[in-house]
């Protein structure tokens, strides 16, 4: 049920079996939404933590005047709010942009776990950072790259968060999203990725067709991206 989940952890660390039944043991219901459903609202008490067996869930925020701004994706393996742990609250809301298969994980049994397993209570700890480093790598995007720069750092980095948990292949892989979901992950306005779009295909670096992602040039994408993996802490060392 959370197999990418511990993959996902076991690709940056150590995880023992006995540790491994304690995540396992530490989730208490499997919920299914369907796709453009807001599962947390901001604001909301919260007494559990998401983490999304399949599909696509995003963060956002929305102005006054009707606009979104998403701030992070999560993909499969992933916790979505984590941080709620600690917060108890978030500042923001999660939604489902796929249709999507999520586990929660009361806090309760969270707080028993790492108190069990403190190296449990490192990695967690560790990828709440992880989250913060995402974070801070899409403000750069969103504030100093151009439009093909971000467009093509996001498909890169979507593409080795995928392939750390196994879904997405060497060159290519499923994303479900509409090029209004993309303009809101990107800051700009759909016309604006129609046209970005259009530049990466005729450049022969990635083609975004149908929900699925084809990387035809690889260097030349990360190239266009000035993209540096350093920030997703890919490397396998003890936390």
């Amino acid at each position: 049920m959370i197999d990418a989940h511990i993959r996902k952890l076991r690709a940056r660390d150590e995880v023992s079996a006995e540790e491994e039944r304690a995540i396992r043991a530490a989730v208490s219901e499997v919920i299914d939404h369907p796709p453009d459903r807001t599962i947390i609202r901001a604001g909301n008490l919260l007494n559990a933590s998401t983490l999304l067996l399949e599909g696509l869930l995003c963060r956002y925020k929305d102005l006054s005047d009707g606009q979104r701004q998403i701030t992070e994706l999560h993909v499969t393996g992933d916790f979505a709010d984590l941080h709620s742990f600690t917060l108890k609250r978030l500042d923001h809301n999660v939604m489902s942009l796929t249709r999507c298969r999520v586990a929660l994980v009361p806090h309760d049994r969270i707080r028993a776990m790492i108190e069990a397993f403190p190296h449990l209570g490192r990695l967690y700890w560790f990828s709440t950072n992880l989250d913060a480093a995402i974070h801070r790598e899409w403000a750069v995007s969103l504030g100093r790259r151009s439009a093909l720069s971000r467009m093509a750092h996001l498909f890169r980095e979507l593409h080795l968060r995928l392939r750390l948990v196994g879904r997405a292949e060497e060159a290519d892989y499923d994303l479900p999203l509409t090029q209004t979901d993309l303009a809101e992950c990107l800051g700009l306005t759909p016309v604006h990725v129609n046209r970005t779009l259009k530049e990466l295909r005729e450049r022969g670096l990635v083609a975004f067709r149908g929900g699925r992602v084809a990387i035809h040039d690889l260097p030349g994408l990360e190239r266009v991206a000035e993209f540096d993996p350093a920030y997703l802490y890919l490397e396998r060392r003890p936390r």
